[in-house]
């Protein structure tokens, strides 16, 4: 089943809506942008899918939850949502259900288009010492 999710996002320095089509059937997200191609991207769960498609578009800034640095799914939530929800981690701070967000939420500070960035700095809050 396909889903629209509608995101803001900053495209040559103007903010816009834009479309993601969430597929659950196959675990994969279409962008389709006004005159350019639509693309999909596959993976093992919609986090890893839209980290790709971040990964794919460095041109564009996504401002969601997902884009967060510090976000980044637990096994658990990721097979239990998908990956459509994740935790907004502290270093030195064990999460709660207090900091389980929806990865497509509107978020504007502290954002990457880069995966490895919310991987490593997942690594330093898996090492920090709290």
């Amino acid at each position: 089943m396909n889903t629209k999710i509608t995101i803001s996002a900053i495209i040559n320095s103007a903010k816009q809506d834009i479309d993601l089509f969430c597929n659950d059937d196959e675990i994969s997200i279409t962008l389709k942008l006004p005159n350019d191609k639509e693309k999909t991207y596959k993976s093992t769960d919609f986090y890893k899918c839209f980290g790709q498609l971040r990964e794919d578009n460095s041109n564009i800034q996504f401002l969601c939850k997902g884009s967060q640095i510090n976000v980044h799914p637990s096994s658990m939530s990721s097979q239990m949502s998908l990956g459509l929800k994740a935790y907004e981690l502290t270093i030195g701070k064990a999460p709660s259900l207090d900091d389980v967000v929806f990865i497509f939420d509107y978020e504007d500070k502290n954002l990457t288009n880069n995966p490895k960035d919310q991987r490593d700095f997942y690594f330093n809050w898996i090492t920090a010492k709290p």
